[in-house]
């Protein structure tokens, strides 16, 4: 088993998104992940916690760790709660829905991406969810 290594944790909000932003690029430059991968795993991550800042109570939990050969990063909100079943396949507005590009995009150009229900005890109550997904770091 993998030991993983946190590279940051943060607590956020929308005027912290700047922020996040810049830890995330700095930690990834630190990790080893190029670009242009790493510009789009900042957006990935921009992506996601903005969602977490405007659809799910206006704050949330960044979690950043180095994982093997992936640099993993786990986004936790205390909104409603969604799965993953909510994420376009196609562009949104190419199959009429409305939202959903930022999570598009984040599964679009990171290498996985999952959404779980925080404590999902199938009530549908809405305890929040985790955003976590992953780029494969260049070797050596």
């Amino acid at each position: 088993m993998l030991t993983p290594e946190l590279l940051c944790r943060l607590r956020f909000t929308l005027r912290d998104l700047p922020r996040v932003r810049i830890e995330v690029e700095t930690c990834a430059a630190w990790a080893g992940l190029c670009e242009p991968r790493r510009g789009e795993f900042v957006v990935a991550v921009d992506a996601v916690a903005t969602n977490a800042v405007e659809h799910a109570g206006g704050s949330g939990q960044l979690l950043l760790r180095h994982i093997g050969d992936e640099l993993e990063c786990q986004v936790a909100d205390e909104g409603p709660g969604f799965s993953e079943d909510v994420i376009p396949e196609l562009l949104p507005g190419l199959d009429g829905a409305p939202t959903g590009r930022g999570l598009w995009l984040a599964k679009l150009v990171t290498d996985r991406l999952s959404v779980v229900r925080a404590g999902d005890n199938g009530s549908g109550s809405g305890n929040g969810s985790v955003v976590t997904f992953a780029v494969r770091l260049p070797h050596g």
